[in-house]
């Protein structure tokens, strides 16, 4: 990672850390919802940039994290830790079932059984007794972490959500350049000869799969504690049309591209609320126009720019 690339990430750490300190500047519940989209954007793009596997039924994977948590913490009553960690297992688990289902296809055909998969969880959810159908699964309680850290206290709640964010961010970063990463983008360039090396496709393909969904889990999660519900929307395909293109829009061959693209979409829906759904066609719009200017995304065009060779005679 180039030097400038370390700085500009130190820096914006830096700023996050001090967020909670100037509310009246930026909301840090709105901040928090932000990084939680960060992180399904990237863990999103981990499958569909780096492993060239185009899912259309990611909400599944964030939204029943978001239900298990809830369910975790409201009415078995163990604490937030808890409800964490069985949210992303359980998005896992289910990413595990998709993954098995889903690997022998390829493009459209996987999208497409994505989605039904998707579909099938979306009425689950809709008609299980305990997630209160259309008004949601409400009032869950954030609780207190490790027995000490009260996290209904909007400070001690972001700086955790921040932690968490900026640790799964960190993990994709590392396997993106493991050698494991490698192979996956071997598998996405050419599969045929990466089978012919002896590699075993489809396990890798799982393997990813897995690491995605527990990823979105993670940040479903987190997201049922900040605003303490978990609806429906939550696993609608519409978020899963809107992680797709928060990763086209960021750049989905860069590690931390969708996280910008996450914070365009995310930044236009919160402030661009009063006009309805006008909202859509502005978000569109833009989509249109990135598109058609940064075929590589917000990122890739940054980098692209930043590393072009000076001029001769410059």
């Amino acid at each position: 990672m180039p030097r400038w690339q370390k700085v500009f990430i130190a820096v914006l750490v830096l700023l996050l850390l001090v967020v909670p300190w100037v509310p009246q500047v930026l909301y840090p519940v709105f901040v928090m919802k932000l990084l939680c989209m960060a992180l399904f954007a990237c863990a999103y793009s981990l499958l569909l940039g780096f492993g060239g596997m185009m899912s259309f039924g990611h909400a599944a994977f964030f939204g029943s994290a978001a239900y298990i948590t809830g369910l975790v913490t409201k009415y078995w009553g163990l604490p937030p830790e808890v409800g964490l960690l069985a949210g992303t297992l359980f998005a896992a688990a289910l990413g595990a079932v998709f993954g098995a289902l889903a690997i022998h296809r390829q493009g459209i055909y996987l999208a497409m059984v994505t989605l039904a998969l998707a579909q099938m969880v979306y009425f689950i959810f809709l008609q299980l007794p305990f997630t209160g159908a259309e008004d949601g699964l409400q009032q869950i309680p954030r609780g207190t972490l490790l027995g000490f850290i009260d996290l209904r206290n909007d400070f001690n709640l972001y700086h955790v959500v921040l932690l968490l964010t900026l640790a799964g961010l960190w993990l994709i970063h590392r396997v993106v350049r493991s050698p494991f990463g490698h192979v996956v983008v071997a598998i996405r360039e050419h599969e045929p000869r990466a089978r012919s090396l002896g590699y075993p496709v489809n396990r890798y393909k799982l393997m990813l799969f897995v690491l995605s969904a527990g990823l979105s889990g993670l940040a479903g999660a987190m997201k049922a504690l900040v605003f303490q519900v978990a609806s429906l929307t939550d696993v609608h395909w519409h978020l899963s049309g809107d992680v797709v293109l928060m990763a086209l829009l960021g750049g989905m061959h860069t590690v931390f591209g969708p996280a910008i693209g996450a914070a365009v979409v995310v930044g236009l829906q919160y402030y661009l609320d009063a006009f309805g759904g006008w909202v859509t066609l502005v978000t569109g719009l833009i989509f249109m126009v990135c598109v058609l200017s940064f075929r590589s995304g917000i990122a890739g065009a940054v980098l692209a720019l930043t590393n072009r060779p000076p001029r001769s005679g410059a």
